[in-house]
């Protein structure tokens, strides 16, 4: 079983940044992938980014390209999401999934098996 904690979350003003740690523990991830989602109120859950934990490749939404990076620190078991010029749009729950297995269609929920509680993200105009 994998456990995964995210933190980082809070309420900042429109082009502000923050940074989302997510932390694994438990059965470590030693391949796979780690993603990031979102949720914001009366809507789905949508895909924000993700990396592979091996080779590092990552994929992003188009919503977000250019202005959030995702990057992992392997010796702290811990994959990062920089969230820079944050917009009223990017306000949700921030949502941290594993899997170990990397699919084709890292972009749907239903591919990891591991999330974390959650964190909050605010963004006022």
């Amino acid at each position: 079983q994998v456990q995964l904690v995210e933190s980082g979350g809070g309420l900042v003003q429109a082009g502000d940044s923050l940074r989302l740690s997510c932390t694994t523990s438990g059965r470590t991830l030693s391949s796979g992938i780690v993603g990031w989602f979102r949720q914001a109120p009366g809507k789905e859950r949508e895909f924000v980014a993700a990396i592979t934990w091996i080779a590092g490749n990552t994929y992003y939404a188009d919503s977000v390209k250019d202005r959030f990076t995702i990057f992992r620190d392997n010796a702290k078991n811990t994959v990062y999401l920089q969230m820079n010029n944050l917009k009223p749009e990017d306000t949700a729950v921030y949502y941290c999934a594993a899997d170990r297995v990397i699919s084709t269609m890292n972009w749907l929920p239903t591919k990891y098996h591991y999330w974390g509680q959650g964190t909050q993200v605010t963004v006022s105009s």
